[in-house]
């Protein structure tokens, strides 16, 4: 007769809860991962002295730079991205907001709130080529550049959009002229408008640049302060921020129809889009970045606002290098500082 040794009781208890145990603990990795950020903090660069307002940016892909106005401090600063150190401070501004670098005349434009002028900068020793004067009270603002034409567009005063030649930096043409001071404003690449926010207005321009011709959309009602925008032309999708109430809204480009619309962060004054991850993010003034991933050119899924920090509502989508930089102004005990963000892929 064989006879097999039974298993007691307790030892069997514990078998079945150890795994019970593994098993709970591997679901909760796998729910861990699968949960993880859409955006993870890499890096954090300081920006020693700068005090006050940080404002709109370019970057310089050659040289791996990313350069933004310090309002604040009536300067521009430019950042070794590669490094990740301050490089250079152009001081003896006043009050810039927009800034450009066009990489085929190795040249910076900058637009002066202040003093109404666009100053315009040689890319490798930033010594002052040139200003152009808008007149006071022309509060110069967004700078935009259509590489096909080679011409800078710059925002400006009670409702205008002023053309420069870069390879001359005389104006051109004649200002394209709208009512309300134009906020965030983007070029159409594959095609001649420009979409204009008009945050007085409470709507959105759109231009032929060749033509001039002009139509409007209306922002959605009870929205207001539309100031920052970008593009998914892939998707023929023009994507725009509101302060009032602080929303995310999305047009067809085509036909001005709102086809999503979605609570975001607040006090917002940049938007970017990720085109390889199909993602927009959202750099809000309270202290977060909302991301949404885009699930066809009219569903959009919230996946979270993400802690950044206070003041730190205007940066740049870096492509090239697959990172979000974003600029924190002094607040909290802490100095002025770049945030530099991954995104994170399941």
């Amino acid at each position: 007769m064989i006879v097999r040794a039974k298993t007691p009781a307790r030892s069997l208890l514990a078998t079945v809860l150890t795994g019970s145990v593994l098993a709970t603990l591997s679901f909760s990795a796998l729910a861990q991962e699968r949960e993880a950020p859409p955006l993870r903090l890499v890096q954090e660069i300081p920006l020693p002295g700068v005090q006050g307002r940080l404002d709109h940016f370019t970057i310089d892909p050659k040289r791996k730079r990313v350069i933004f106005s310090g309002l604040g401090n009536d300067s521009v600063q430019v950042v070794d991205a590669f490094a990740g150190r301050q490089i250079r401070q152009i001081d003896g501004l006043s009050q810039p907001q927009g800034s450009l670098y066009v990489p085929e005349t190795d040249t910076l434009y900058v637009a002066n709130s202040a003093d109404g002028n666009l100053n315009i900068y040689n890319g490798t020793s930033f010594a002052l080529i040139k200003r152009i004067n808008f007149g006071p009270g022309s509060d110069p603002d967004n700078l935009r550049y259509d590489a096909a034409a080679k011409r800078v567009y710059l925002g400006y005063g009670e409702g205008a959009i002023a053309a420069i030649d870069a390879t001359t930096n005389e104006r051109v043409g004649t200002d394209f002229k709208f009512k309300g001071h134009p906020e965030g404003f983007q070029l159409e690449k594959n095609g001649p408008r420009i979409f204009v926010n008009i945050a007085d207005e409470k709507l959105i321009a759109v231009i032929d640049r060749k033509t001039g011709k002009m139509s409007e959309w209306k922002l959605p009602p009870g929205h207001a302060a539309n100031f920052p925008m970008v593009l998914d032309e892939a998707r023929r999708r023009v994507i725009i921020g509101t302060r009032k109430p602080s929303r995310v809204t999305v047009y067809n480009m085509d036909t001005g129809a709102v086809v999503a619309s979605l609570p975001s962060t607040g006090d917002m004054d940049d938007i970017f889009y990720d085109g390889d991850r199909q993602r927009i993010y959202v750099a809000g003034g309270e202290g977060f970045v909302s991301v949404f991933q885009q699930i066809d050119a009219d569903h959009y899924k919230d996946m979270g606002k993400f802690a950044s920090a206070l003041g730190a509502r205007t940066g740049v989508w870096y492509v090239s290098r697959d990172r979000l930089y974003l600029a924190a102004p002094p607040a909290g005990g802490l100095g002025a500082r770049i945030l530099v963000f991954e995104p994170q892929t399941d």
